[in-house]
């Protein structure tokens, strides 16, 4: 059950400045109650895009033409603080693909990657240059070459990084271990049958 191979990520860009944005930023814990994941875009970042009232603060995520941007843009250790899925989550339900950053925090690096989104890293002078021309030209196309483990961006290329097992999952299209789990089912059935695990009936 193969997914589909995620070799480029292509499209606008936002810039969410600063180190050490945790998940609690990302989308605050009242927002966990949800059954599904489905209605967590709207609520990406909520408590620093808007007041209390419901108006916006400014957020780089409410400029104008920012709505279709594909790839988030951040510094280092982005996703730190609690291993909550729902940051990774809310993130891809508002549309984007990919992130680029300094440094990601583990935890969300790995839910990210399981939802198919590859999170690059770039040197700091690297990230900076990017930075610096997507606040400058907020409608420049960027493209994440996973293949490749590059950033282009305004006719520049920035070498990325990425793990080799990140990397491997999402060209083969085996980010969401899950498609491998029930790949197996049929297998795995067949073997507990033959252990005498299950009825020779198979499961009810």
């Amino acid at each position: 059950m193969s997914l589909p191979p995620i070799k480029t990520v292509r499209g606008t860009a936002v810039v969410i400045p600063g180190d050490d944005i945790d998940t609690d930023r990302i989308i605050p814990a009242r927002f966990l109650k949800c059954v599904t994941f489905d209605a967590l875009g709207p609520q990406l970042f909520y408590d620093e895009r808007y007041h209390e009232d419901g108006s916006s603060k400014g957020h780089p995520l409410d400029a104008p033409g920012a709505e279709n941007a594909t790839i988030l843009v951040s510094g280092h250790n982005f996703g730190s603080g609690s291993s909550r899925e729902h940051a990774p989550q809310s993130i891809h339900k508002a549309g984007f693909r990919g992130l680029i950053a300094g440094s990601f925090a583990e935890i969300f690096f790995g839910n990210a990657t399981t939802l198919g989104m590859p999170c690059v890293t770039l040197a700091s002078e690297d990230l900076g240059v990017l930075q610096a021309m997507l606040q400058r030209a907020p409608e420049t196309e960027v493209e994440i070459d996973v293949e490749n483990r590059e950033v282009r961006a305004g006719g520049q290329v920035f070498p990325a990084m990425l793990p080799d097992g990140a990397q491997g999952a999402l060209t083969d299209g085996r980010w969401d271990p899950l498609a491998d789990l029930l790949e197996g089912v049929e297998d795995a059935s067949r073997l507990a049958h033959d252990l005498g695990y299950l009825p020779a009936e198979g499961p009810s």
